[in-house]
């Protein structure tokens, strides 16, 4: 495959885009299978990200966008379009790779060294978030690069299309020859947590952040903020339902309250003291496991529904509980969030998972 030029000395990152693919003069992964074909696709750095407004009426509309009343131009690239993994091995759960393409200074798209098209399906019965994971790999297999992004409010049964983007790197790091959908996380939409945006109907946002891991300890903090006009009250402990990836209620897993009986000194030791928080306040509540493994099956349960107070509406969050052989999870109480400097529509960190 050519070599593609590298001059922006930037981090390595992939960028989530979703939109039409363009006019392509040559078939993705075509010719004799020997060299890349060349082929002429719009910019990806152009294209709109999920939810956004396209800029050309004819370009596919996700949930939530809405075509320009007048067209615009476009610019697009030819980057060279490299050979696919055979069907279904680029498949998972309802997303499937359509095209990989190799760009670089002669494409006449900056800012990109490959890029990736998909189709994402809903295979569910209800409206859902995904959280997507990809990765550019080497002729070894090995990953060069991986990108995770999220894909909001998909029907039951539809089908978005959507292109994940590996930018320019520094340095040297090997060709990339193929890519692959390494995880796919969903959420129904109506649980779907939120770190931003508008306020939820509920008046609060629930999210966890990614949390921390030493020596096979793991701990993750789930934050509340309060982003409605009126006081919000908790008092006591965040209830919590594990599933697997799923789906599936996860069973067997005792849910200790207080971190003390996982690690001392993670913030939720003690007993639950009544909080109020005021709008634009936030409160923290702490996870604690180990992913110690010895004898017995480990268990993996990706997803934690929670319940900030007994008659709240549940929000699901993606933690990526690794729970090994322990069988135990610790959840400390709700305690007010003093270091939160955000507002109602600024998340308390920029790391925040679903």
């Amino acid at each position: 495959m050519p070599t593609v030029s590298r001059t922006a000395p930037t981090v390595l990152t992939a960028a989530l885009l979703l939109t039409a693919c363009g006019t392509q003069g040559a078939s993705p992964g075509g010719g004799d299978g020997n060299s890349p074909v060349r082929t002429e696709v719009l910019c990806p750095e152009d294209h709109v990200p999920y939810g956004g407004t396209p800029r050309r009426p004819e370009d596919h509309v996700p949930y939530g966008g809405t075509p320009r009343s007048e067209a615009s131009p476009l610019p697009s690239g030819t980057p060279s379009a490299l050979p696919l993994p055979s069907p279904g091995a680029a498949s998972e759960d309802g997303v499937d790779i359509t095209a990989l393409y190799a760009w670089g200074p002669e494409s006449g798209c900056a800012g990109v060294d490959y890029s990736a098209d998909f189709e994402l399906t809903n295979q569910g019965t209800e409206k859902a978030t995904y959280t997507l994971t990809f990765g550019f790999l080497s002729a070894s297999g090995g990953a060069v690069d991986n990108g995770e992004r999220t894909v909001e409010a998909v029907g039951p049964g539809r089908t978005v299309k959507g292109t994940v983007v590996m930018r320019e790197t520094a340095g040297n790091p090997p060709a990339v020859t193929g890519v692959r959908v390494t995880k796919v996380r969903s959420v129904p939409e109506a649980e779907a947590s939120s770190a931003a945006g508008a306020c939820p109907t509920s008046g609060v946002r629930l999210y966890a952040d990614q949390g921390d891991a030493a020596m096979g300890l793991r701990v993750v903090g789930l934050h509340l903020v309060n982003c409605g006009p009126r006081p919000y009250r908790l008092d006591g402990y965040p209830k919590l339902e594990l599933e697997d990836a799923d789906h599936e209620t996860v069973k067997g897993v005792r849910i200790l309250r207080g971190t003390e009986g996982i690690s001392t000194g993670l913030g939720g030791d003690g007993g639950p003291r009544p909080v109020v928080l005021g709008p634009g306040e936030a409160a923290v509540a702490s996870l604690a496991w180990r992913n110690t493994t010895q004898a017995g099956e480990a268990v993996n349960a990706p997803y934690v529904r929670v319940w900030a107070r007994p008659a709240a509406d549940p929000v699901m969050v993606v933690p990526e509980l690794d729970l090994g052989t322990t069988g135990e999870l610790g959840v400390g109480p709700w305690r007010e969030d003093e270091t939160y400097r955000g507002s109602t529509t600024t998340p308390a960190t920029p790391s925040a998972r679903p």
